[in-house]
């Protein structure tokens, strides 16, 4: 998927126009590009976190020559799957549920929720 087919797709799911899609992915990159570089993380639940790690300095190899060359030490950015990504099965159908299905199927209040959960740890 391409820029421009996910800024559409974001535009057609959220019911904005595809230049409010677009600025708002780039409001998106920007923030966590400089959380990244200002050595924090972002977090979103469930999805992953994107963080900033350290790369050591090492020796390579020139593919063409077979020469070995220096590669600096760098930061980079680093993504990790959280839970809802990690079966993507269970992504597909989820995606795929209506959204006002979704907000039916789950309790409206917290004391709705406290019962359930309750009765699952039993």
């Amino acid at each position: 998927m391409t820029k421009a087919e996910l800024v559409a797709k974001i535009a057609e799911k959220a019911k904005i126009t595809k230049v409010q899609a677009e600025a708002a992915l780039g409001a998106f990159q920007c923030a966590v590009t400089t959380e990244l570089v200002n050595d924090g993380k972002v977090t979103l639940i469930g999805f992953g976190t994107f963080s900033a790690s350290k790369r050591a300095a090492r020796t390579g190899r020139n593919p063409q020559t077979g020469k070995p060359l220096k590669i600096a030490a760098k930061r980079v950015g680093k993504f990790t799957t959280g839970k809802f990504l990690k079966d993507l099965d269970a992504c597909k159908a989820a995606c795929k549920a209506k959204p006002a299905a979704k907000a039916a199927a789950k309790p409206s209040t917290k004391a709705a929720a406290k019962p359930a959960a309750k009765a699952k740890k039993k």
